[in-house]
């Protein structure tokens, strides 16, 4: 293990030399937001998830099955989210890194090569997952009134599922790097993707979690009770750990020591094969990665010019150059399939919501719902930003030169970004918004107001993509996902969370106001207008700013950084 030690002291003393270089310059206050703010997220998973298995504990009889049965469905999440999570980082750590071709030059054996980075990507794409899923597993001894020995199982059980999980993604890419041709190396982010957003969506639609609220699909309680209390699988890793800590709860130490012991087995197994299969075939997968690519189709420039022939010269070889260089990036348009996946997803949780059955009337709860609705779809319009538009100026990487030296301002630079992530941007939203409006089957008012508010909500939140992204450039980031994981990454959601939080609280009164006025059909008042257009006017310039202020900052702080 002392080669393996070596080849990751590097990534080690990069992590202390970072943290040394920002407490330099002043970048220690920003960090120490960030971890506030991280701890105030933290600390309202932990209280929900402490009154959630409070009121669970309260029912009787029925209680306890909740209670096991949600710890099942977290287990299940947090496992799918671990794969998912392991099979991008370790594509990028073994494959894709710029340092591979100086590692393979070491006298070092390629299967110790594979351990350090296969080490290093396990706690790149498991950390996060595992503490933020935390609390909700404390959450679980401390209801329950456990001792040291369920924490324990706790700790072990997330550090061999995360082991678990990075070994199994780990063996699924190296045989898809053999598989996939050497030129296409990238195309594997395609199947990969819609592979995983199938499994999540396979394993998530099987519990069928509305079956805990909807005990009348059942034919009597017994129906209802077995239904709740039925097995997953006992040969996934979930079921060993879910046995594990659920024996753990009941004071069994024998039963969970066993289950403990079944799920290390597994954990050790698959990374002795892992190790194994690495030693035989990862470096031929590394010499097929280092090969050139072959375009897979012709782009016909000259027809593609004619749609951008009412821009000038610079502008339009510029914008042209963006399209080019994102329809050739395989990893970023091929996430667009799984972005789609989730979107029907969206989609279909609308369709399957049983407002018939809501103690409110359906007409008030279909109208809440489409103005909670506008919050949801601008918090997923926030997700594909940061993945897209954030990034952008980052990708630009060592040859922002040329960007610079190019005779357009950087101003100009920058909205020419915004516009290309705007116009699809919008039209996802819009599409987002009006379907589920229609399945929700609301009034024509809200219908209206929800499309409208869409309307200036999305060009703010690309704005601030793009200029925070030009505020907080990261020209070294090997992929998008990690400019996008720094402290400007979370700065942009941070704002953009408070900016659409802003919005929905300037428009709920005079919303009520309004539905309630239409609903009983009586005339608003002068003082209700004045509030009305007081109200929508504040949204409307909190909107203008959201636009203004990041592009022009953004401007600023990124010709600072390159004169």
């Amino acid at each position: 293990m002392d080669t393996v030690i070596s080849l990751i002291k590097p990534r080690i003393l990069s992590i202390r030399n970072r943290g040394r270089a920002r407490s330099k310059i002043g970048g220690i206050r920003a960090w120490y937001l960030l971890a506030a703010l991280g701890i105030i997220f933290w600390a309202g998973i932990f209280a929900v998830s402490l009154r959630v298995l409070s009121y669970f504990r309260g029912i009787q009889g029925l209680g306890d099955i909740l209670a096991y049965k949600l710890l099942s469905m977290m287990l299940i999440t947090l496992f799918s989210l671990l794969v998912f999570s392991s099979i991008l980082t370790t594509l990028s750590k073994l494959y894709l890194s710029r340092d591979l071709s100086l590692v393979h030059s070491l006298p070092v054996p390629g299967y110790k090569i594979f351990i350090a980075r296969w080490i290093e990507s396990t706690a790149d794409s498991a950390w996060m997952v595992v503490v933020y899923t935390l609390p909700v597993f404390l959450s679980f001894g401390i209801i329950y009134q456990t001792g040291p020995f369920f924490y324990g199982s706790i700790t072990l059980v997330l550090f061999l599922l995360s082991f678990l999980a990075s070994a199994l993604s780990s063996v699924v890419v190296m045989l898809a790097v053999l598989i996939v041709p050497a030129s296409r190396i990238r195309s594997i982010f395609i199947f990969l993707g819609l592979s995983l957003f199938l499994i999540l969506f396979i394993a998530f639609r099987m519990l069928r979690p509305e079956r805990l609220v909807d005990p009348e699909v059942f034919t009597n309680t017994m129906g209802y009770l077995k239904a709740l209390k039925t097995p997953s699988s006992p040969f996934i890793p979930t079921t060993w750990a879910f046995d594990a800590l659920r024996t753990a709860l009941e004071g069994s130490i024998t039963g969970s020591c066993f289950h403990l012991a079944l799920l290390a087995a597994g954990a050790c197994a698959l990374s002795v094969f892992c190790i194994g299969l690495a030693d035989s075939i990862y470096f031929k997968g590394v010499s097929k990665a280092q090969t050139a690519m072959v375009r897979s189709a012709k782009y016909k420039a000259r027809s593609r010019r004619r749609w951008f022939l009412f821009f000038s010269g610079p502008v339009r070889a510029i914008t042209i150059r963006e399209i080019k260089t994102f329809m050739r990036d395989q990893t970023q348009w091929s996430q667009l399939f799984l972005i789609a996946g989730l979107i029907v997803i969206y989609i279909y949780n609308f369709s399957v919501l049983p407002l018939e059955k809501a103690p409110i009337k359906t007409i008030y709860l279909q109208n809440i719902l489409s103005f909670l609705n506008v919050g949801l779809a601008a918090f997923v319009l926030t997700a594909v930003t940061a993945r897209f538009a954030f990034p952008a100026v980052s990708l630009e990487k060592e040859a922002f030169w040329l960007v610079k030296s190019a005779p357009v301002q950087l101003k100009t630079f920058l909205w020419i970004k915004f516009f290309i992530y705007f116009l699809p941007l919008l039209l996802l939203t819009e599409i987002l918004i009006v379907v589920t409006n229609i399945l929700l089957n609301v009034t024509s008012f809200m219908m209206i107001l929800s499309v409208v508010t869409i309307f200036f909500m999305v060009p703010g939140v690309v704005a601030m993509g793009v200029g925070l992204g030009a505020c907080y450039p990261d020209f070294k980031a090997e992929n998008p996902a990690q400019a996008v994981t720094s402290y400007g990454g979370f700065l942009f959601m941070v704002l953009c969370a408070g900016y659409i939080g802003g919005v929905l609280i300037l428009e709920a009164g005079p919303v009520y106001n309004l539905f309630m006025a239409e609903l009983k059909n009586r005339p608003v008042s002068i003082l209700e207008w004045a509030w009305i257009l007081i109200s929508f006017g504040s949204a409307f310039g909190l909107s203008i700013v959201a636009v203004f202020l990041p592009m022009k900052y953004g401007k600023k702080q990124l010709s600072t950084l390159v004169n």
